[in-house]
């Protein structure tokens, strides 16, 4: 697990759960989680999610992003959070 990004409005983080067995064409397990401090929904993007939205952020890095910038693509992915924020 290791945390990428925090702001006042969202937090992302990585998690790699290992690599698939040797000689397996699949990819590594994992994901990113991102919650969403304002409205206390979070999302866990995985497979083919997990991989558009590194992407997306790669890209977006690229550009030296500000971070509303980085908040925006990411708000993108957090409409999509169904699940509410509970601390435990």
């Amino acid at each position: 697990m290791q945390m990428l990004y925090n702001s006042d409005s969202f937090a992302v983080v990585q998690f790699d759960l290992g690599h698939a067995a040797a000689g397996s064409s699949a990819p590594p397990r994992g994901g990113y989680e991102i919650v969403d401090k304002l409205a206390r929904k979070e999302i866990f993007l995985e497979g083919p999610a997990a991989l558009q939205f590194k992407a997306a952020v790669d890209a977006l890095v690229q550009t030296g992003p500000s971070e509303e910038e980085l908040d925006e693509l990411i708000g993108r992915y957090t409409a999509l959070a169904q699940q509410p924020l509970v601390l435990h």
